[in-house]
C-alpha cells in the first residue's frame, strides 16, 4: 500500500492520542521506528550512497526533477491524471513536500501541448521548459514503437520559454523551425544548453539566459541531448547515439525525418562547454544516459541498462571522468534514472520505478547523499 511518512506518522499519533497512558517518549519511538521502517524499505542494502531516502510523488510518472539555485525548491513533470493533466506538464515544489492524488502541487506550465525538461533560472523566480503549446493546446500522440523498436518522438512543435513561478510565460527563448528542447543552465548561470533540430540533425547548442548568442556546440550525426553542465561551467556532459555503420546511418536518418529516434544505443560523451576537446566517455553498451555531475565535479553519475540482457532493469552508476571506476550505485531490479544533486551537493533526486506495488508508476525520491 502507498502511504507517504506523514501519513503513516499520523496514523501512529492518532492511536497515540486514543491511549492515555502514551507517553512522549513512546511517540518518539514510533517516530524513530516508522523513519527506520521506511528507510529500510526504500534503501537496497547495496545502496550505501543513500543516507536516507524520501519518495516525494505515489503515481503517475513523474521525471526530471531540477533543483532552484538555492535548493529550497524542485520543478519537475508529471502527467499524473490525479492532477488533471492529460500528458507531462511542469510542477513545482518545496524541497520538504511529499504528494499524492489527493495533494496537488503547483502546475508552473500552461496545461497546454506537451512540456519537457524545465530548469531554474538562477534568481529562483524563473523557469525555462520546452513546450509544444503553440504547434496546438491538445497533447500530441505519443508514438512509442515502430517496427517493434522502443522510439521516442522528437516535436518540431518543441520550443523554449521562461516562466514565472505562477505559471506565466514571460518570454521566448527559441522561435527555429524544428525541435528546441531539453534546456538545462549552467550552474555559473550565464549559459543555457539546448538540442535542437535547426541544423537538420539533433544537436547541442548554447546561449545566453536571455537567448542571445546561439552557438553550435556539437555537428556530428546523431542524436545529442540531455545535455548538463559541470558544477564550475566549464565541461558538458551528454548522451549520443552517434550511428556508424550504413545501416545504422540509414535508419537513424529515416526515424529523424518521421521526428522520431531510436534511444537503445546511446554513450555518453564530454565536451568543453564550447565544444572543443570532444570525446566519449563510456563505451558500455546498451542505452547509457541521464548524466549529471557529482558536487566533486571529477565524477558522473548516470542511468544504464548496460548490464541487462532484455532492456531492464535500469540502474544508477557513477564514473570518474577519465573513464575509469564505474561503480554501481543504485541496485533495483526496475527502473532508476534522473540523478540530479542539489547545489550543496548534500541530497540527489531522481526517478524510480521501487514502491509501486508492481505497477508501471514512476516517482520522485530524495536521497540524503554520503560518498
Amino acid at each position: 500500500m502507498k502511504y507517504t511518512l506523514l501519513s503513516i506518522l499520523a496514523l501512529a499519533l492518532l492511536g497515540c492520542k486514543n491511549e492515555n497512558k502514551t507517553t512522549t517518549n513512546d511517540t518518539q519511538d514510533t517516530t524513530v521506528a516508522v523513519e527506520k521502517e521506511q528507510k529500510e524499505s526504500l534503501i537496497y542494502p547495496e545502496e550505501t550512497h543513500f543516507k536516507s531516502l524520501r519518495q516525494v510523488t505515489f503515481g503517475g510518472d513523474n521525471a526530471e526533477a531540477y533543483w532552484s539555485f538555492d535548493d529550497k525548491q524542485l520543478v519537475f513533470q508529471s502527467n499524473n491524471k490525479g492532477w488533471n493533466v492529460g500528458c507531462d506538464q511542469m510542477f513545482l515544489m518545496n524541497a520538504t513536500d511529499t504528494f499524492s492524488d489527493s495533494i496537488v502541487p503547483k502546475m508552473v506550465s500552461t496545461g497546454k501541448g506537451r512540456t519537457t525538461c524545465s530548469y531554474f533560472l538562477p534568481d529562483n523566480k524563473h523557469i525555462i521548459y520546452a513546450s509544444t503549446h503553440l504547434g496546438g493546446e491538445e497533447c500530441p500522440e505519443t508514438p512509442l514503437r515502430k517496427n517493434g523498436k522502443y522510439i521516442w518522438p522528437i516535436y518540431d512543435s518543441y520550443d523554449i520559454f521562461v516562466a514565472d513561478l505562477d505559471g506565466n510565460i514571460v518570454k521566448q527563448l527559441t522561435n527555429e523551425i524544428g525541435y528546441d528542447a531539453e534546456p538545462t543552465v549552467s550552474p555559473k548561470g550565464d549559459k543555457i544548453v539546448f538540442t535542437s533540430t535547426r541544423s537538420g540533425d539533433l544537436e547541442l547548442y548554447t546561449m545566453n539566459i536571455d537567448g542571445t548568442d546561439v552557438k553550435q556546440i556539437t555537428n556530428e550525426l546523431g542524436y545529442d541531448g540531455g545535455a548538463f553542465f559541470s558544477p564550475d561551467g566549464t565541461k558538458l556532459i551528454f548522451r549520443s547515439s552517434r550511428p556508424k555503420t550504413e545501416e545504422e546511418i540509414k535508419e537513424y536518418k529515416a526515424l529523424l525525418a518521421e521526428g522520431l529516434v531510436e534511444p537503445t544505443e546511446m554513450e555518453l560523451y564530454i565536451c568543453n562547454a564550447d565544444g572543443s576537446d570532444l570525446r566519449q566517455l563510456t563505451s558500455l553498451g546498451n542505452a547509457n544516459w541521464s548524466p549529471f555531475f557529482h558536487p566533486s565535479g571529477e565524477k558522473v553519475l548516470f542511468s544504464s541498462n548496460f548490464e541487462a540482457e532484455r532492456g531492464f532493469p535500469f540502474n544508477l552508476y557513477m564514473i570518474d571522468l577519465d573513464g575509469k571506476n564505474l561503480k554501481r550505485v543504485t541496485h533495483g531490479e526496475t527502473f532508476d534514472a534522473f540523478p540530479v544533486f542539489s547545489n550543496d551537493g548534500k541530497y540527489l533526486a531522481f526517478s524510480s520505478n521501487r514502491n509501486n506495488g508492481g505497477g508501471r508508476d514512476t516517482n520522485l525520491f530524495i536521497a540524503e547523499w554520503q560518498d
